[in-house]
């Protein structure tokens, strides 16, 4: 077949289709150019990526490394931590058995110290009683220098039948004083301790305070008395009736027993005398605030102190024994005194609440009053106010006040009673039974 196409045409597709090629082929080398630009610039980007990497790889490495110096230096360290902690602890364990030996040592010797306290309480013992013979010898040979006088004609007994009537008695009596002048002229007072001291304890006209300030302060001072070596002697047994138990309980089983007694006797003596151990207190008493007695009895004990009760004697019997003592006496003040002067107190204390005005010939006597009214209205009779009790003042203070005031009068300083003239009138022994 023969194209209908012409010629001109034909050529002018072809020329076309040559530039279309050329444009193609051009197109294709610019991509493979920028292709080409494109993966140079990649694998220079990839390199300066890959020497970054090696960078920090080498950085990377150069930390490891550090940390291994630090890993390093760090178990080194423990190491001697742990080393310096067994020592420290070696060193704990070498200081606790160091303690311990010194412990022990502390512990002999403190074993040491108790035994040589108890090596110089054995003496302190012995020496009191090594002084308790003595006093016991100078007894015996002013005895003895008695007996003596006697014999010489010094003291003497005079009856006035024997004498040969009054007047010839009184005559007798009068030249025998003048003998006897020159030896008591040779008396001279001397310095004596404490321990030779005889407290005799009397309360009487007590009142609702006796028991809570001046009783329990005449107590304190008992307790320094004994603690000097001296002796203090309650009495007036039907005035501990109930409370008895508060002074056996500070005895031995026989000393106890001998309390219990004369609790016994009394009430037996009350009994057959158609009276009571209850029959107490006094209206004075009840009038001062007491309403029973074992109110009564409670605060009367309460003077003896706290101290062990070392004997219970009888009355106007002799006391031998230091310490705080019991004699056996009535209730009844003059009574009582009596027997307590007459068994050796060479000085006595007296707590009223009431204002009994007292004296005990030839033994001094303190009146210490109970309430600071009593005091006030009474201050020539009354001693000591033992009334600020109330006011605040510790019953050890007051103790020691009262045991000051003891130390003074024995010393020389009259009491109130004495610069009043009081004792002459209070010499009552006790009589018992039925007069014939």
């Amino acid at each position: 077949l023969v194209s209908e196409v012409p010629e001109a045409e034909i050529y002018a597709d072809a020329n076309q289709a040559h530039v279309a090629a050329d444009l193609a082929q051009q197109a294709i080398a610019g991509k493979k150019g920028s292709a080409k630009a494109a993966a140079q610039k990649a694998a220079k980007d990839a390199e300066a990526a890959a020497k970054d990497l090696d960078k920090q790889a080498a950085a990377a490495d150069k930390a490891a490394e550090a940390a291994d110096k630090a890993e390093t230096t760090a178990e080194k360290k423990a190491e001697d931590a742990h080393d310096t902690l067994h020592d420290a602890q070696a060193d704990a364990a070498a200081a606790d058995a160091k303690a311990t030996a010194a412990d022990s040592h502390e512990h002999e010797a403190q074993a040491k110290a108790a035994a040589a306290d108890d090596h110089a309480a054995a003496a302190d013992a012995a020496a009191r009683d090594a002084a308790e013979h003595a006093r016991l010898a100078d007894q015996a040979a002013d005895a003895a220098e008695a007996k003596a006088a006697l014999a010489d004609d010094k003291a003497k007994t005079l009856t006035i039948q024997d004498t040969g009537g009054t007047q010839k008695a009184i005559d007798a009596g009068i030249e025998a004083v003048r003998d006897m002048l020159p030896v008591a002229a040779a008396v001279r007072r001397e310095t004596a301790p404490a321990s030779e001291l005889m407290l005799a304890l009397q309360c009487g006209g007590s009142d609702g305070y006796s028991g809570i300030t001046a009783n329990p302060a005449l107590g304190a001072a008992v307790d320094l008395l004994v603690a000097h070596g001296g002796t203090a002697i309650l009495s007036e047994t039907p005035e501990i009736y109930g409370a008895e138990h508060l002074l056996t309980r500070r005895a031995s089983p026989e000393v106890g027993k001998k309390l219990i007694a004369r609790i016994r006797w009394w009430e037996d003596y009350t009994r057959r005398n158609d009276g009571s151990m209850n029959n107490n207190p006094s209206p004075g008493n009840k009038a001062g605030g007491l309403t029973t007695i074992l109110e009564k009895s409670l605060g009367a004990a309460a003077k003896g102190g706290t101290t062990r009760l070392k004997d219970v004697v009888e009355y106007a019997q002799a006391v031998t024994t230091k310490g705080f003592v019991f004699m056996d006496t009535p209730g009844y003040d003059p009574v009582s005194a009596t027997g307590q002067v007459a068994g050796g107190a060479n000085i006595l204390c007296f707590t009223t609440g009431r204002g009994s005005a007292y004296g005990c010939k030839p033994t001094p006597s303190i009146k210490l009053a109970t309430n600071t009214a009593v005091y006030e209205r009474m201050m020539d009779d009354m001693d000591i106010n033992c009334g600020d009790v109330l006011d605040g003042v510790s019953i050890q203070d007051k103790g020691k006040e009262i045991f000051e005031h003891i130390l003074k009068i024995a010393s020389g300083e009259r009491s109130k009673s004495e610069k009043l003239g009081y004792g002459d009138a209070e010499f009552v022994p006790w009589q018992i039974g039925a007069t014939m």
